[in-house]
């Protein structure tokens, strides 16, 4: 989609790839084969890690890949979503297989996309919004701990029987067995993280992961290291496709997994949208969350009918697939396939690969999912805002995902009650009062002709982000400066602020000037807090309606006066 070009309209239920495929022609096949293919390489040592991860067999986890990536390709609402097992469901995966077993796994994922399914059909997929920024951050952060964790062992190759599931006790034993380390492993390591960080530098567009798996098993397999496999672990992965299996139903395990299953889902749902909306912004695209969560549902219903774990969208893949010139879902649908064909006529290839690089690529995803350069924002931006990322980061990695989110949630719901009550204010109507208001009147300051300006009316925090949207949608037939009138913004809190940024950078990226006016404390002072300010100019923040109008001329004629000297 071209820079310039509106955001499109979502039909309620109909799935992107219907909607892409209008107007569809050879070269937007060739562009979606040679994305397909590079994500379907990238996705088969993270299906297979994050299957390891799990506490199952790596045919799991590629099982997954093929099956739910292609039904989120096929059906799903945005148009270059990429979806499959993700890192995310790694703790809670292996927390479920530890208590219910493998078919409580099957039965609990199900169960996830049952609700999954029910939450798009009934157009509840923007309810997902209302989870605030901390909660989301915090939690994210708590599992991309865990999961690097969970790789300690295989990265550095420790003798150890088995690792405890609970994170102090994990690092106890962890801490006690160093001394069992195996150099050669360790070596291999540090050797694939030093390949994969050092080529994602040079490059976006050819993925280091696939770089080090080549180079890595190639080496091991050559000169014969003495260090752990899949092969010597799983004996490989089978040749074929993937069994059609059909999950024992415990009708006693239904209300025990419950939860478990509204987290997974939940869970699925969030790291699903987060996703989508990264491929917006990509690709200037706009999904259609509904459909989306209807997809998700369908594909972890799937999933266990082949053995597979859960699966949503994956944030990384989806980056790569946008980077490598995916036109439409054809190339989700086409990674799917590609992994169907390693799986068919190249399994045997895969029981050379070493434990301790799929560790060191489980590094690389943990980091990147665990967005640490939002968390200075975060922290910065209010008190309330990160005592509730530190609360569900620690709940997270101490106690369990499920009680994390549900006391952040809590948390979020009592500051957003605080911060709506406090910014009520009752005030007499005197004659100060009203010429107090006179600069921030429209009767009285009328907006110059090169400028159109927009209005937030109440509190501006999470849940009311998407409004936004009237703006961006505005855009492509803007004129110069677009001026934001915040004077009845009465509150605002991180999540708000992050969405107010990115519109800033889109009006920047477009060549126009934003102008923001009107202020009151709270969001000021919040705001002073933030990136917005370097994001937006110190000059283009104005105390007043009329401030902002006289700044707007100033935009106005430097931009006449630089057109007037090129046409000279």
């Amino acid at each position: 989609m071209e820079a310039n070009q509106p955001a499109k309209t979502k039909s309620p239920l109909i799935p992107e790839l219907i909607l892409s495929l209008k107007g569809y022609n050879f070269q937007k096949f060739l562009q979606d084969l040679i994305a397909g293919v590079t994500v379907g390489l990238v996705a088969l040592p993270l299906a297979m890690a994050f299957a390891i991860s799990s506490g199952l067999d790596p045919k799991a986890g590629i099982s997954c890949a093929i099956v739910a990536g292609f039904i989120i390709s096929a059906l799903g609402g945005s148009r270059l979503q990429i979806g499959g097992p993700t890192g995310a469901f790694v703790v809670v995966v292996s927390g479920i297989v530890a208590v219910h077993g493998i078919d409580g796994l099957f039965m609990c994922t199900m169960m996830a996309g049952l609700f999954l399914v029910f939450l798009g059909v009934s157009r509840l997929g923007q309810a997902v919004k209302f989870i605030p920024r901390p909660v989301v951050l915090g939690f994210t952060n708590g599992i991309a701990v865990l999961i690097a964790s969970t790789q300690i062992k295989d990265f550095l190759g420790l003798k150890i029987e088995k690792v405890p599931s609970d994170f102090i006790h994990r690092m106890e034993v962890l801490g006690q067995n160093l001394s069992s380390i195996n150099p050669q492993a360790a070596g291999l390591g540090l050797a694939s993280l030093a390949t994969i960080l050092i080529i994602g530098r040079i490059t976006k567009r050819v993925p280091g992961t696939i770089i080090a798996l080549a180079l890595g098993t190639l080496a091991c397999t050559l000169f014969h290291v003495p260090i752990e496999t899949i092969g010597s672990k799983f004996g490989g992965i089978p040749s074929g496709l993937p069994p059609l299996r059909i999950p024992q139903f415990r009708p006693d395990l239904i209300l025990p997994l419950l939860a478990p299953a509204f987290t997974v889902a939940m869970l699925g749902a969030i790291e699903s949208l987060l996703s989508a909306m990264v491929a917006d912004k990509m690709a200037n695209d706009r999904h259609n969350p509904n459909m989306e969560l209807v997809a998700q549902g369908l594909a972890n219903i799937a999933s266990p009918l082949v053995g597979g774990l859960p699966a949503t969208g994956a944030i990384a893949r989806t980056a790569t697939n946008i980077r490598s010139g995916a036109q439409t879902p054809v190339s989700g649908m086409i990674h799917a396939l590609t992994l169907l064909l390693i799986v068919l006529f190249a399994a045997p290839l895969a029981k050379g690969i070493p434990l301790a690089l799929l560790a060191a690529i489980l590094f690389v995803v943990a980091y990147n999912m665990g967005e640490w350069k939002e968390v200075p924002k975060v922290l910065k931006t209010s008190k309330a805002d990160a005592a509730i990322w530190f609360i569900t980061f620690s709940l997270t990695v101490l106690a369990d995902l499920t009680v994390a989110v549900q006391a952040g949630m809590i948390l979020s719901v009592l500051i957003f009650v605080n911060r709506v009550t406090t910014t009520t204010t009752v005030s007499q109507i005197t004659q100060e009062y009203v010429e107090r208001g006179l600069p921030h009147s429209l009767q009285v300051n009328e907006i110059p002709e090169g400028v159109i300006a927009f209005r937030i009316h109440g509190p501006f925090l999470f849940g009311a982000t998407d409004k936004l949207a009237t703006i961006e949608e505005a855009l492509p037939d803007a004129p110069p400066v677009i001026m934001l009138r915040l004077r009845n913004m009465t509150a605002i809190d991180a999540t708000g602020a992050e969405a107010l940024t990115e519109l800033i950078e889109k009006i920047r990226s477009t060549g126009r000037t934003a102008i923001i006016c009107g202020l009151r404390s709270q969001p000021s002072e919040l705001l002073a807090d933030s990136h917005l300010l370097e994001t937006l100019g110190q000059d283009n923040l104005c105390p007043t309606l009329k401030a902002g109008i006289e700044r707007a001329n100033e935009v106005l004629n430097q931009t006449s006066t630089v057109g007037v000297e090129k046409a000279d």
